[in-house]
Parts: C-alpha cells; structure tokens; sequence
C-alpha cells in the first residue's frame, strides 16, 4: 500500500500543477479586462487646453439645448456636444468669463467664481413654495433686515438646515431666493440660487460676500443664462 502511495503522489502532484495553468491563464485574462475597462472608462484629466476662442458646444440636458463654452465645463468628460445627464461649469464675476481654465489675467480681474449645475428638474417644490410651506419651521420666528432690502430668516441650530440663513427679495421672492451658509472660521459662506431652463434645473452656487451685490448678480445671472441659452450672445 505504501508503494502504491508512494507511486500516485508525483501523478498528483504533475495534475495539480496542469489543473493550475488554465486557472492562471483564467486570472490574468480578467485582470487585463478589468484594467482595459477601468482605462477607458475613467475620467481623462489629459485633455488638450481648449482655445479661447472655441466656439460654444451645443449640449441638450433634459431636453433643453445649452450652447456652452468649452472652457466653461469643469468635467473633461462632458466637453463634447448631444445629450448629457448633467453639467458642471464655472464662470468669472463679475466677467462671467469661462473659468474653468483660468489665465493670471483672469483671476486678477475676478471678484469671485459662480458655480454652475445643470440637471434635470426633481419635480418637486419651488424655492418659493418651500418658503411658504417648509422652511418656517426650521427658522427663527421673526426675520431680519439684510443687505440692499434683503429679508433674512436664520435657521435655527438642531434642523436640517443649521448654520444656514434664507435671504430673500420680500416684494419679488420668486425673483431673487437663496440659501446662504455662514462664514466658518477661515471657511467662507457660499449661496445656492436655484433657476428653471426649461426642463432643467440651474443652481449657482457663489460666494455669499456677492450678497451686498445681489441686484447686479440678479441681472448678470440672467444674461449668463441667456447666453446659455444662445439668445442674444454666443
């Protein structure tokens, strides 16, 4: 019996290792796969500068069309034209020049950057409906006065919204609505302005020092969607 033991190991030892062959071969295809479909699918940080003279991409987010500077778009992947789920871009203020690749000129002119976010509408409640309807009850009871006739309300600590100030334009809050949080330290208070083009919702995000100014940014936001929209600018 011994013998006989002794005789089958090098058999199993030479089926083992021919077993063991295609199970490698098996792993290092999909590894190959797998490093080929991470390749090309992962976003590409090495696109060419675009000119500044580059003529605006047509790109359509749900189902409205947006003619939009090349240098505008922050994602790589979403500097082509057609349809797209969504768009992230930057401008200059008080410019509203592209900023998404800056000169030194640019930024020794700029005041601030307005971010951009183009998706599609949630459907849900307006800014204003939200005034009427959900804000009073994270907010303090009584408003106060802010910058140039704004109307402040102040979220109260332990909400959803803590650290965060509703400013409104109380004769015109349809027009001009935003969500502002505090400044923090070294951290600067940012603003969420939320616009309808369309089927698709436009929030801009700027620096909440741009509220002294909210008149002007009320106009220039405007003009900057319009020219979006390829409506008397390019």
């Amino acid at each position: 019996m011994g013998a006989i033991t002794a005789r089958s190991d090098p058999r199993q030892r030479a089926s083992g290792g021919l077993l063991a062959v295609p199970i490698v071969a098996i792993v290092l295809v999909c590894v190959a796969a797998l490093l080929c479909v991470t390749y090309v699918l992962r976003p590409r940080a090495d696109f060419a500068p675009v000119a500044i003279d580059a003529p605006p991409l047509p790109i359509i987010v749900a189902g409205t069309l947006f003619r939009v500077p090349p240098r505008a778009i922050r994602v790589a992947m979403q500097r082509r034209p057609g349809t797209q789920e969504r768009l992230d871009l930057t401008f200059f203020w008080p410019a509203l020049t592209p900023a998404a690749e800056p000169s030194k000129e640019d930024l020794a002119a700029a005041a601030g950057q307005i971010f951009l976010t183009v998706e599609p509408g949630a459907g849900g409640l307006t800014p204003v409906q939200r005034l009427k309807t959900i804000y009073p009850r994270y907010a303090a009871p009584t408003p106060s006065s802010g910058p140039d006739g704004l109307t402040v309300l102040a979220f109260l600590d332990e909400t959803p919204y803590q650290g965060e100030d509703l400013l409104f334009d109380q004769n015109a809050p349809e027009r001009f609505l935003v969500r502002c949080t505090r400044d923090k330290g070294l951290a600067p208070g940012s603003c969420l302005y939320e616009r309808n083009v369309g089927n698709a919702s436009v929030t801009l995000r700027f620096p909440r020092a741009l509220i002294a100014q909210w008149r002007e940014f009320l106009v220039g936001s405007d003009r900057l969607l319009t020219q979006l929209q390829g409506v008397g600018g390019s």
